[in-house]
């Protein structure tokens, strides 16, 4: 996939959509699909403009939503559903002041849209006062064919990137996964952490997260893939480890709102994976995050989180493709 930035130009024309796509859930995947058999009936180039940063991170940084998928893996997604090309517009003040007629000028002069496609409820442009009217007038003078698809639901519920944040702030990765279709997943390179659960006997690959990275809380078990050729069974968690900063008060008052940690304990994997980029895929919670009144009790709770894992892992091949 060719990765063009700001003001390039396409060098071909283009079979067109544009939207954030964090998660590349399956409302956006079916929007792909009929981009690329747009692109290949119209002998076009199947694209993908997006913004970068998310534009409410620049316009509103408190109320912005966490991300899904950083740029990196969103734009290893939007490959995968065969997008030829992704454009990254860096979303600053000054864009977000464009006109809709400002908008259309560059898709059609650096973009060479042929033939867009957006949802049905799409809006651009300052105050979101471009619409899907405003294209269809446009496409008249331009000379390039707009399309809107309706969204997609899940039973009676609307395929959204909000609702895969909501189902991850519940801790229903398995729901996620229905909106996803795929497991949830968070990718990054392993680094080294206290080192405690070496120390009690089980140890695990701590993850450097991605900064805004969406992430449930609690005990999961699923799989890390990136080791090998095969993805490895795992038990995950996620949270600010409450038994153990409970026993170092002095930690605690130098950072007393706990950034959230992601470790994972391979079930039959043993190596140095420092430094490696991996990914860990969530398939079903196990338990909340809870203290633990010593040492002793987490250890015996982290050894029947395995032993649940194991059984879950017997009776549950994955659903999912597991690159």
């Amino acid at each position: 996939m060719r990765i063009l930035r700001g003001h390039a130009p396409s060098l071909a024309p283009t079979a067109l959509t544009v939207g954030n796509f964090d998660g590349v859930h399956r409302g956006h995947q079916a929007l792909l699909r009929l981009v690329c058999d747009r692109a290949v009936a119209r002998q076009l180039t199947p694209a993908v403009l997006t913004f970068e940063p998310h534009p409410r991170e620049r316009l509103a940084p408190t109320s912005a939503p966490p991300r899904l998928t950083p740029l990196r893996d969103k734009a290893a997604l939007l490959a995968r559903e065969g997008i030829a090309q992704l454009h990254i517009l860096p979303f600053t003040r000054r864009i977000a002041q464009w006109s809709p007629e400002a908008f259309i000028a560059f898709m059609v002069e650096r973009l060479m849209v042929r033939h867009l496609i957006v949802g049905d409820d799409f809006r651009f442009g300052a105050h979101r006062a471009g619409t899907l009217e405003t294209l269809l007038d446009a496409g008249e003078r331009f000379g390039f064919t707009v399309e809107a698809m309706s969204t997609l639901t899940l039973g009676p519920e609307r395929i959204s990137s909000s609702a895969v944040r909501t189902a991850l702030d519940a801790g229903n990765v398995e729901h996620a996964a229905l909106l996803l279709g795929r497991w949830y997943a968070v990718t990054g390179r392993v680094h080294p952490g206290a080192q405690l659960g070496r120390q009690i006997g089980v140890p695990t690959m701590n993850l450097r997260i991605a900064p805004r990275q969406a992430l449930p809380s609690g005990v999961f078990v699923g799989w890390v893939t990136g080791l090998g050729n095969r993805p490895e069974p795992a038990v995950i968690n996620v949270g600010v480890r409450p038994t153990v900063t409970q026993r170092h008060p002095a930690d605690r008052a130098s950072c007393p709102l706990l950034s959230p940690t992601l470790e994972a304990h391979l079930l039959d994997w043993h190596g140095d994976a420092y430094g490696k980029r991996i990914t860990v895929h969530f398939a079903a919670k196990l338990r909340n995050e809870q203290r633990f009144p010593s040492l002793a009790a987490l250890t015996t709770q982290i050894h029947d989180d395995i032993a649940a894992a194991r059984r879950w892992h017997a009776t549950h091949p994955t659903q999912y493709p597991l690159d």
